[in-house]
């Protein structure tokens, strides 16, 4: 009677690489946010006054505020995973947290200098994590979002009111465009993914906040 014989590699079952690869278009989603993840720099400006040292001026100021959002890495990652939290939720409830960030914003205008603020804000991707994965309530991402709206209020500190006021109208548009557009593109693909692999998405953020928050407390 032969021995049986080892199984090759194509055999023993599916390796890491072939179980991410069966993800499908879920794995182009963790890859791109990971990917997005090890190319953060928050330590440099992401800041379009910052990086091309222009004047404040309402159209700079305008300018400014849409790009913001789309530069930093932190607040794009947060975003878009808002947009998975957000396909179970009405439009109204996207449109409540724009204004929670405006008034973020606003409170660091008034107050700004918020020990740690830069932690938080990177730590907040891990909250939509386990939200997703029904270890939170959604509850928690009104703060969350504000503390977004705190950030990003710090690079306009000292303007005058015009360019500030510019400013917040484009991080409103920008916001809400990304908002609208990672909906309607993300709610087929969710459509299609099951509860375990909706489990890995939020797995994904666990890590991506986790490594942002480390880079932000290192910078």
């Amino acid at each position: 009677m032969r021995s049986p014989q080892p199984s090759s590699p194509s055999q023993a079952g599916p390796t890491p690489v072939r179980a991410a690869l069966r993800l499908g278009p879920a794995a182009g989603l963790l890859v791109a946010l990971l990917a997005a993840v090890l190319r953060a720099q928050p330590a440099q400006a992401h800041h379009l006054v910052e990086i091309n040292a222009l004047q404040a001026s309402p159209l700079n100021g305008l300018i400014s505020g849409l790009l913001h959002p789309v530069l930093g890495p932190d607040h794009l990652i947060f975003l878009l995973a808002l947009s998975l939290v957000g396909l179970r939720h009405r439009r109204g409830w996207m449109l409540g947290l724009l204004g929670v960030g405006l008034l973020g914003s606003g409170a660091g205008l008034i107050a700004p200098g918020l020990p740690g603020a830069e932690l938080i804000t990177a730590a907040t991707i891990a909250l939509v994590g386990l939200v997703l994965l029904g270890r939170l309530p959604v509850a928690v991402l009104l703060p969350a979002m504000a503390m977004h709206g705190y950030v990003l209020s710090g690079p306009v500190l000292g303007w005058s009111a015009m360019p500030v006021a510019f400013y917040a109208v484009g991080l409103l548009l920008s916001q809400a465009a990304l908002l609208l557009l990672a909906l309607a593109g993300l709610r087929s693909l969710v459509e299609r993914l099951s509860p375990a692999r909706l489990r890995w998405m939020g797995i994904a953020l666990l890590g991506a906040g986790a490594v942002l928050a480390r880079a932000s407390f290192s910078a």
